[in-house]
């Protein structure tokens, strides 16, 4: 039982990076599993998702030091559009952190803005338990 919830856990966190894997199918398998707790799994699932995303805005946070460098992607006209965006809708952007392919953008959009980590992790996390709450709540509604 007690495994069930640290796959959840790593499946969540992994799900949360760049790289491309997704939870919701482990989420909605051991939601519908009588021998695991819907708040645990639910808390479990949120919080190491919002940890995944904080991955990516730490890399986000350190991506600018190297953007002098000839191998950097990224040019400085395309991250001040990004900034123009982002500072357009402002901190309320972190609640779509949850996005498949944007989620893992916007976070590392507020690392390389520097968005404060007091205004990062609550965002990120009602955005991301709402996401598992709706998850849980479409869960409900197939498997009753």
């Amino acid at each position: 039982m007690l495994t069930d919830y640290v796959n959840m856990g790593v499946v969540s966190l992994v799900s949360a990076t760049v790289l491309p894997l997704g939870s919701e199918v482990l989420f909605l398998y051991y939601f519908s599993d009588v021998n695991t707790s819907f708040f645990g799994m639910w808390f479990v699932a949120s919080v190491f998702n919002t940890l995944g995303s904080t991955i990516n805005y730490w890399l986000g946070k350190y991506f600018r030091k190297f953007e002098n460098r000839p191998w950097f992607y990224a040019k400085l006209d395309k991250l001040d559009y990004a900034e123009k965006y982002f500072l357009k809708y402002g901190y309320w952007s972190l609640l779509l952190c949850w996005l498949p392919i944007v989620g893992d953008g916007i976070s590392l959009i507020a690392g390389i803005f520097r968005t404060p980590l007091c205004i990062f992790l609550p965002l990120v996390f009602i955005g991301k338990g709402a996401r598992y709450g709706f998850l849980v709540w479409g869960g409900a509604v197939v498997f009753t």
